[in-house]
C-alpha cells in the first residue's frame, strides 16, 4: 500500500467487516435452501411427468427422482397425450378458462365501478362503508358457503346449464378487488377528471375514458387474481356443477378433473404428474407475462383511507 496514503491524517483502509462477510454467506445459504425446498417439488412433478411406471418406482430414493427419463421420452409424449386426449382433460381447462375469461371482466367491470364511487365520489355513510370493505376482507371465505349455496339453489334451482352461474356470478363480486381498485383510483391526480369533465364527459364517461386506461397495473393485477382464484377453484363449483354424463360435455372445471383423474382404475404416476404439468404451465405464462404489472398495480395501491 503507498506509504503517503497512510500517511494522511483521515485514510481509513478499505477493509470488509468480518461480520458483513459472514451474514452474507449465511444469507446466500439460507437462499439457496429456500430455493431448493420451493424449486425441488416442481423438478420432481415434470420429472415423473416423462416416466413410465417401473422407471418411476426405479428412481424413488435417488437423485434421478428429479430428473427427467431422457432415455425414453416417447413415454413422456404417452403420458401427456393419454392426459390430454384419453381422459378429455382439454374439455376441463376449455371450461376453467370460460369462467375465467368471464369472471375477469365482470371482476373490472362491478368492482372497478365500485372502487371508482368509493375513491372519487362523495356520498352519506362512505366512511362507515369503506371500514366495512376492510371488515369484510378479513372475514374467511369458508363463512360464507353455506348461505351462498343456499341463496344460489333457492334463486337458480341448480339445474344444468343455469348451474354454471352458480359458479360465474359470486365470482364476479371481491370485496378485496374493490379495495384495490379503491386504493389505486385514489392516486390518480383529479387534474385528470377535471379536464375530462369540461369537455364534456359524465361520470361513467370519465370511468371509462379516463380512470381505466391510467389503470393498467391494477386491471392486470385483479385479472391475473381472477384467472388464479378461478383456475385452482374446486370446493365451490363441485358443490354447484353437476357430474358429466356420458357423451355430454362436462361443466366442471380443472382441479375436479384432477381430482377424478386420480381415481381412474390403471393411471400411472407419470400421468398424474402430467396433468398437473398441464394445470400449473397456464398460471406460470400469466403470472410472468403481467408480474410487472402486478408490482406497480401492489406498489401503487397504498393503503390509504
Amino acid at each position: 500500500m503507498d506509504k503517503r496514503l497512510m500517511d494522511m491524517p483521515n485514510f481509513r483502509p478499505n477493509k470488509t467487516p468480518v461480520k458483513k462477510t459472514v451474514k452474507e454467506i449465511v444469507y446466500h445459504i439460507v437462499g439457496i435452501i429456500l430455493s431448493l425446498i420451493f424449486v425441488l417439488p416442481i423438478l420432481y412433478m415434470l420429472a415423473t411427468s416423462t416416466k413410465s411406471e417401473f422407471a418411476y418406482a426405479s428412481s424413488i430414493g435417488t437423485i434421478n427422482m428429479f430428473l427427467p427419463d431422457f432415455a425414453n421420452s416417447a413415454v413422456a409424449f404417452e403420458n401427456y397425450k393419454n392426459v390430454l386426449l384419453n381422459y378429455d382433460i382439454w374439455k376441463y381447462a376449455l371450461n376453467s378458462f370460460v369462467y375465467a375469461g368471464i369472471v375477469i371482466v365482470l371482476n373490472i367491470l362491478i368492482n372497478g365501478l365500485a372502487g371508482y364511487v368509493m375513491a372519487k365520489l362523495t356520498f352519506p355513510g362512505k366512511r362507515m362503508l369503506s371500514f366495512l370493505i376492510i371488515f369484510l376482507i378479513v372475514v374467511p371465505v369458508e363463512t360464507s358457503i353455506i348461505p351462498l349455496y343456499s341463496i344460489v339453489k333457492i334463486m337458480l334451482g341448480l339445474k344444468q346449464q343455469m348451474s354454471v352461474l352458480g359458479v360465474i356470478l359470486p365470482a364476479a363480486i371481491s370485496i378485496f378487488n374493490v379495495f384495490l381498485f379503491m386504493q389505486f383510483f385514489q392516486n390518480i391526480p383529479k387534474e385528470y377528471e377535471e379536464a375530462a369533465r369540461i369537455d364534456g364527459a359524465n361520470t361513467l364517461g370519465v370511468f371509462f375514458k379516463v380512470i381505466m386506461p391510467l389503470s393498467k397495473p391494477i386491471l392486470a393485477t385483479v385479472a391475473v387474481f381472477c384467472f388464479i382464484g378461478v383456475w385452482n377453484d374446486y370446493l365451490w363449483p363441485s358443490m354447484i356443477l353437476p357430474a358429466a354424463n356420458d357423451g355430454s360435455w362436462p361443466l366442471l372445471p380443472i382441479q375436479t378433473a384432477l381430482i377424478s383423474i386420480k381415481s381412474i382404475e390403471g393411471i400411472t404416476t407419470g400421468e398424474i404428474m402430467a396433468s398437473l404439468v398441464i394445470t400449473s404451465i397456464p398460471i406460470f405464462v400469466i403470472y410472468v407475462a403481467a408480474q410487472k404489472y402486478i408490482v406497480k398495480g401492489f406498489g401503487t395501491a397504498g393503503l390509504k383511507m
